[in-house]
């Protein structure tokens, strides 16, 4: 017969908040020995993707910020996973980077053990499983997006497993921004040219609006056809020229009061070289 009144008993339904109290207990003998609880970092990026006519377009911007510090200006943020299948990572940029870089490996050896492509419903679930085996503690919140013999795709999965599929999605800091440029203007089989300007509209809004995003737009087209990978697509944001001269003359600004504080020195030993010139 189970005892009910053990504390670490599972509950059989609904939610529980039995480590709150745990939680308070740890951040109080921390604060006791002199330390603090870990926060948590805020990232920065805008991440976007669409369902177009004829596949699915792909932005990203190209800022990689530490804290509120711009790290880099000029990332690439669109990863390769395999010939039609691209994805975009948002959060730990180490994090994303690896986690591309181990699907694309194993989509690799998916197609020589089948002899065919991956699909991209094939991508999504081993990264969703991948994501949800670590419970978060992998910061990677990505969307991919490609084309295989059942047409086009576009997912977003969450750093703890859960994906959605839609015909547009944002991700990242800017993604609030971004979202209402595509649900303003989105529509079902948009054009080519149509469609990349929506996906660049869209990042140049989380660019504006989003501290954590910024410089440039990345975008990448899915087709049938191949992959068309735009590095540097457009730069929304350019540095600005001085437009005056900021120098003024010794005087300018007037000395108040001077203070001259003489410094005794004794000369204890003194030697003279000769710089050989020749």
């Amino acid at each position: 017969m189970l005892n009910n009144s053990r504390p670490c008993q599972p509950q059989s339904a609904g939610f529980s908040f039995e480590n709150t109290r745990r939680n308070a207990v740890l951040e109080g003998n921390l604060s006791e020995l002199g330390y603090s609880s870990p926060k948590a970092r805020k990232t920065g990026t805008t991440i976007a993707g669409i369902v177009f006519k004829d596949g699915v377009i792909l932005g990203a911007d190209t800022r990689a910020t530490d804290d509120m510090v711009v790290a880099d200006k000029n990332c690439m943020k669109i990863h390769y996973i395999a010939p039609n299948i691209y994805c975009c990572g948002a959060g730990v940029a180490a994090d994303a980077e690896v986690t591309t870089q181990m699907m694309s490996s194993n989509m690799e050896l998916h197609s020589l053990s089948t002899g065919r492509p991956p699909l991209v419903v094939t991508v999504t679930r081993q990264l969703k499983q991948m994501l949800f085996r670590y419970q978060g503690h992998i910061g990677s919140s990505l969307i991919v997006g490609g084309v295989d013999v059942t047409g086009a795709h576009l997912y977003s999965i969450y750093p703890h497993g859960s994906y959605d599929k839609l015909p547009f999605l944002t991700m990242g800091s800017g993604a609030g921004a971004a979202i209402s440029i595509f649900e303003d203007r989105y529509r079902p089989n948009m054009e080519l040219d149509e469609a990349k300007k929506l996906v660049r509209d869209a990042i140049a809004a989380g660019i504006f609006c989003d501290l954590g995003s910024g410089s440039n737009v990345d975008l990448c087209v899915i087709t049938q056809a191949g992959v068309q990978y735009l590095r540097g697509y457009d730069q929304p944001v350019q540095k600005g020229k001085k437009e005056g001269q900021y120098k003024y003359k010794p005087g300018t600004t007037a000395v108040l009061t001077k203070t001259v504080t003489l410094l005794p020195l004794d000369v204890v030993d003194e030697s003279i070289q000769l710089m050989d010139t020749q």
